[in-house]
């Protein structure tokens, strides 16, 4: 008797490698480390990225292309801001120096989760101490806006 691959459904736990890309490259590329574990609807991938999923038999290796803005929404400027000095000191290290392109982890709200911020602009340091008085972080998903490139090869799908 034989059995059939699994197929991917909602809420399947996958061990998978995978890769995310935008026409500047990679965002996230698991195929040259361990492979990334999940389940499907939990919010870890888009949900644009996990239709791609549904239906796969494990062991299935493919490539999607997604269309601009579908996978990570279109940018939105109003999630590109400036945070003060004062904020950043109570959200964090109040001796952190940010350079340009740094990538930062701020807790949600409720203290439950977290969400990044890619550092866009140093404001100015009026106050002589090398700290800016405030940093200008773009909130929106490196690929927001962007046609995405999904590479997906399943190891396991439980």
């Amino acid at each position: 008797m034989s059995t059939s691959p699994a197929r991917v459904q909602p809420g399947s736990f996958l061990t998978l490698h995978y890769r995310l890309a935008g026409p500047a490259g990679d965002i996230i590329n698991t195929f040259d480390d361990k492979p990334a574990t999940l389940t499907l609807g939990t919010g870890e991938l888009s949900p644009a990225v996990e239709q791609r999923l549904l239906g796969l038999e494990e062991g299935t290796r493919a490539v999607f292309e997604i269309a601009r803005g579908e996978a990570f929404g279109d940018r939105n400027p109003e999630l590109v801001q400036w945070v003060g000095r004062k904020l950043l000191a109570q959200m964090g290290d109040p001796l952190e120096r940010y350079h340009v392109g740094d990538v930062v982890q701020f807790p949600t709200p409720d203290g439950q989760g977290q969400y990044a911020g890619a550092v866009q602009q140093l404001g100015e340091d009026k106050d002589g101490d090398g700290q800016p008085d405030a940093v200008l972080f773009d909130f929106n998903h490196p690929l927001a806006g962007q046609p995405v490139t999904f590479e997906v090869q399943l190891i396991g799908v439980l």
